[in-house]
């Protein structure tokens, strides 16, 4: 199984390069919504880098532009980037790849009424950034539907095992695919669908051993999460 990407790590910046220009869709702070990369980049930062007042989406293009990475498609995190975490699943074009950073610190619990509760009293930087990559190219429908396996296969890992966070206020997730050639590109991306499992199966692997190694490094914020009663 070949990899959809390379993946370079240059601390502060954790980056990933396609071999042409793919279609994204996600809302991350330099491309919200559908647009079309070759390079996605994430900054490692820290509560240091963002006092009240400063414009996350300024900090992060201008350090973008300072890297020689102007125009990628960028994400922030305050996980230490060489913690990041793979996964694939499937093959040929019905090929799934996931890479992710996580960290809970700004992790929220739903309580019985639905309503979530921060773990910490104060909200330090913390979040899940969420990349996945198919090989095969999907119309805009199927790019949304992806979406939503993502999303689903992402929270399916965080609450596996007596998991009780569901995400951050700050999470971010993008659907990456290749641009497609004179055929169709593909109408569905659902769990009906080969590509759907595969985008499941890679999330959740790849987002299991993040929270795994992130829960190790940091048992006391682990020990508060559980002990948040359904009220």
């Amino acid at each position: 199984m070949s990899r959809l990407f390379s993946v370079e790590t240059r601390q502060p910046w954790l980056i990933v390069r396609f071999a042409s220009r793919w279609r994204t869709v996600g809302w991350s702070l330099t491309h919200p919504g559908f647009a079309a990369v070759d390079t996605i980049a994430w900054l490692e930062v820290c509560d240091a880098d963002l006092p009240l007042g400063v414009d996350p989406i300024d900090l992060l293009n201008r350090r973008l532009d300072a890297a020689g990475l102007g125009g990628a498609l960028g994400l922030m995190t305050a996980r230490d980037i060489r913690r990041h975490h793979c996964a694939m699943a499937g093959d040929g074009e019905d090929q799934a790849e996931a890479l992710v950073t996580l960290g809970l610190t700004n992790g929220a619990v739903l309580c019985s009424d639905g309503v979530p509760r921060n773990v910490m009293t104060a909200t330090p930087v913390g979040t899940i950034n969420l990349l996945v990559a198919v090989a095969r190219p999907l119309s805009e429908a199927a790019l949304l539907e992806a979406l939503s396996m993502a999303t689903m296969a992402r929270t399916a890992a965080l609450l596996a095992e007596d998991g009780r966070i569901v995400g951050t206020g700050t999470d971010c997730i993008v659907i990456a695919c290749p641009a497609s050639d004179s055929s169709e590109p593909d109408s569905f991306a659902g769990l009906h669908t080969p590509i759907g499992q595969a985008i499941v199966t890679a999330v959740f692997q790849a987002t299991r051993l993040a929270r795994e190694t992130w829960e190790h490094e940091n048992p006391q914020t682990l020990a508060l999460s559980r002990s948040i009663r359904p009220a």
